[in-house]
C-alpha cells in the first residue's frame, strides 16, 4: 500500500516504451529533483540548472555512473516549481532510446538520490496534488491501454472531463440541497423553510434522471481491452516453444537440446472471436548451479512471468512419466487460471494424460498438426472469455457500483419526499448518495481505492 509520507521522495523511472527507439525518456519528480539532476550532468550543465527559475529546456551532457561511458548528450525538460504534471519539481531526460543507455541514466539518477518509482506513482502524485480526479486518473490508464480508435476516444473524452464534469456538477447541486434541508432542520421550531417540498421533489427527480442516464452510458461501454497475459511454463524440452509458434506467437527457436530458451518471448496473438492475449514462452524450469549466471537469470525471469500471468499453460510431455517438479507443480493450488497441456500427443495418443485428474482444464496438444494446437486455442478462448467478463472496464467496474449506490440513495430520498417522510431521513439518504458520488469524482477516497486504481499502471506513468 502506498504511504503518503513517500509523496515528496524524488522518484525516477523510464517513461518511454520498451525496446529501442530514436529517443527515450527518464522521468523524475520530487523535492530533490534539482539536486539529482545537478549530480547527473557534466560541466556547464550544473550552472545552467542552478539558474533555472521557470519551466525550461536545457541541452546538457550526462555524466553516467558507469565509468566506461562517455558524457551522454541529452535534453532536459525541467519544471522547478508546481507547474509540472505532479505539481512538484519535476524533469524529463530525453536522450538516445537505447535500453542499456536508458538503464544507465536511471541507475545514475538513483545513485544520486532518487528512488525507483512504483507503478502509477507519477499519476498518483498528480491526483494527490489535485491535478486529476480519480476518473481522469483512470482515463490516463485507458489512453495507455487503448487498442483502437473507440477505446482511445472514450478514454480521451473521460480525461477531458466527459464523465467527471457532469457528476461534479450534480454533486454540487445535491450538496446545496442537503445544506438547505439541514438548515431547515436547525430552525424547525421557528417554522422557517429553506427549500419547499415541491422544489425538493423536483431536484431529487432531476438527480435521479441524471444518475440513471450516466449509469446507462457507463455500463454500455465496451469492456476493457487490456490484454490478458498467458504464460507457457514447464520443464525444458516439453514443447513450449513449438506451441508458442503453433499458436501464432512467432518463431521461437525449437531444438531437442534442453534449455534452448534462455529468455522469455512475448507476442500478441489472435484467438478468434474477438479475443486476443499476450502469449509468453518462458525458459524451462531446471535445477541450476549458483555459478551459472545466465541460466539463473533465465529461471528468475520465468518465475516472474509465471507469477504475473493471468492464465498459466502448464506443459507436460505425454511421452514420459512426470518428474518430481511436475508432480509438485500439479499438487500446488494454481494462483491463476490454469490449463494443462499434454504435449506431443501425436507421439503417444493414448498416453499418461488419461490417468491425470485435476480441477484445471486438460487438453492434449501437438504442434505438428493444426488440429492439435486448435484444442489448446479453444481452451484458451473459453478461459479468456471468463477473464474478459470478470475484468470488465476498469473505470466502469469501480464507478458503476458507486453510481448504483448513489442512485439508490437519491431514489430512497425521493420516495420519502413523495410520501411525506421526515426531512431528517431524507437528509440521511442524501448524505449516503453524496458519499458515493464523492468516491466517483475523487472527493472522497480510501487507501484501498487508490491501490486498486494506481497499481494497474506501468512504471513511469
Amino acid at each position: 500500500m502506498y504511504q503518503l509520507d513517500q509523496a515528496t521522495d524524488t522518484i525516477a523511472a523510464i517513461a518511454s516504451t520498451s525496446g529501442s527507439a530514436s529517443r527515450g525518456i527518464v522521468r523524475l519528480s520530487g523535492s530533490g529533483t534539482l539536486a539529482v539532476l545537478s549530480n547527473c550532468v557534466a560541466g556547464e550543465g550544473v550552472r545552467q540548472l542552478a539558474a533555472v527559475l521557470e519551466p525550461t529546456v536545457l541541452e546538457v551532457e550526462l555524466a553516467l555512473s558507469s565509468s566506461d561511458c562517455c558524457p551522454l548528450p541529452a535534453t532536459i525538460y525541467f519544471w522547478p516549481d508546481e507547474r509540472s504534471y505532479t505539481r512538484q519539481s519535476a524533469a524529463e531526460i530525453h536522450t538516445t532510446g537505447s535500453p542499456p543507455l536508458l538503464a544507465a541514466v536511471l541507475s545514475t539518477a538513483c545513485d544520486n538520490g532518487a528512488r525507483l518509482a512504483q507503478p502509477g506513482e507519477f499519476t498518483l502524485r498528480a491526483f494527490l496534488a489535485g491535478r486529476l480526479d480519480l476518473t481522469q486518473a483512470e482515463a490516463v490508464l485507458g489512453v495507455i491501454d487503448a487498442r483502437g480508435d473507440d477505446d482511445l476516444r472514450h478514454a480521451l473524452g473521460q480525461l477531458a472531463g466527459g464523465l467527471a464534469r457532469p457528476l461534479h456538477n450534480l454533486r454540487e447541486r445535491l450538496l446545496d440541497l442537503l445544506a438547505h434541508l439541514e438548515a431547515g432542520l436547525d430552525f424547525v421550531e421557528e417554522d422557517i423553510e429553506f427549500v419547499t417540498r415541491i422544489e425538493l421533489a423536483r431536484q431529487l427527480t432531476a438527480a435521479n434522471g441524471e444518475l440513471q442516464a450516466t449509469l446507462a452510458q457507463l455500463t454500455s461501454r465496451k469492456v476493457d481491452r487490456t490484454l490478458a497475459r498467458v504464460a507457457l511454463v514447464g520443464w525444458p524440452n516439453v514443447g513450449k516453444s513449438s506451441l508458442f509458434n503453433a499458436l501464432g506467437g512467432g518463431q521461437a527457436i525449437v531444438s531437442d537440446v534442453p534449455g534452448t530458451t534462455r529468455d522469455y518471448l512475448a507476442a500478441e496473438i489472435d484467438l478468434g472471436g474477438g479475443l486476443r492475449c499476450q502469449l509468453i514462452d518462458t525458459a524451462g524450469h531446471e535445477v541450476v548451479a549458483p555459478t551459472e549466471a545466465v541460466p539463473l537469470e533465465a529461471q528468475k525471469r520465468s518465475r516472474e512471468q509465471a507469477l504475473h500471468c493471468d492464465v498459466e499453460i502448464l506443459c507436460l510431455d505425454c511421452t514420459r512419466e512426470l518428474n518430481a517438479w511436475e508432480r509438485g507443480r500439479l499438487a500446488e493450488p494454481a494462483a491463476t487460471a490454469r490449463i494443462i497441456a499434454w504435449t506431443k500427443s501425436d507421439l503417444h495418443p493414448a498416453g499418461v494424460f488419461a490417468r491425470l485428474t485435476s480441477p484445471a482444464t486438460i487438453v492434449s496438444t501437438t504442434a505438428r498438426h493444426e488440429a492439435g494446437a486448435a484444442h489448446l486455442r479453444a481452451a484458451l478462448r473459453s478461459t479468456l472469455a471468463d477473464f474478459a467478463h470478470q475484468a470488465g472496464s476498469a473505470t466502469a467496474e469501480r464507478c458503476a457500483g458507486s453510481l448504483r449506490a448513489a442512485l439508490g440513495g437519491v431514489a430512497a430520498a425521493q420516495e420519502l419526499c413523495d410520501s411525506g417522510g421526515d426531512e431528517a431521513l431524507i437528509a440521511v439518504e442524501l448524505r449516503l448518495a453524496l458519499e458515493q458520488l464523492g468516491q466517483v469524482v475523487g472527493a472522497v477516497y480510501t487507501d484501498d481505492i487508490l491501490d486498486r486504481v494506481f497499481s494497474r499502471f506501468c512504471i513511469g506513468k
